[in-house]
């Protein structure tokens, strides 16, 4: 049996987009799942992006903006949503709300994503992905 406590877990940030890795490599013994909590505030967004050997699953908590998937393909997502995506399947979020977005993501097998934070999301732009880029 495993507690995290909140001191133990890490927030990532980067362009308008906190990240905090509620059950991740680096604070759990778990081999089967990364858990975190992304607060995206309004007008910012996790650029598309692809997890080449893992599935993903978001649940919208608050607020309400567009997944960017495939291409140029948007899809309305708000409170209460609940959206999976599978391994290769590409995926991002800008909140085009007033008020933060908040959803809880559910990663499996487990990433640690503290590079994904550290690299320039400005220069990833709208219409593609990496497939092997790894963010949340």
């Amino acid at each position: 049996m495993e507690i995290i406590r909140k001191a133990d877990v890490a927030s990532l940030s980067n362009g308008g987009v906190t990240s905090e890795q509620l059950l991740f490599p680096e604070n759990s013994e778990s081999r089967r799942v990364t858990i975190t909590r992304v607060t995206v505030v309004p007008g910012s967004k996790n650029p598309r992006h692809a997890h080449a050997a893992s599935e993903q699953v978001w649940v919208a908590l608050r607020g309400s903006g567009v997944l960017l998937l495939g291409g140029t393909a948007t899809a309305p997502f708000a409170e209460g949503d609940i959206a999976r995506f599978a391994e290769g399947d590409v995926h991002g979020f800008e909140n085009t709300g007033s008020a933060e977005f908040v959803y809880l993501s559910v990663t499996s097998p487990p990433i640690n994503f503290r590079a994904a934070y550290s690299a320039d999301w400005r220069s990833k732009g709208d219409g593609g992905a990496e497939p092997s880029s790894e963010k949340t």
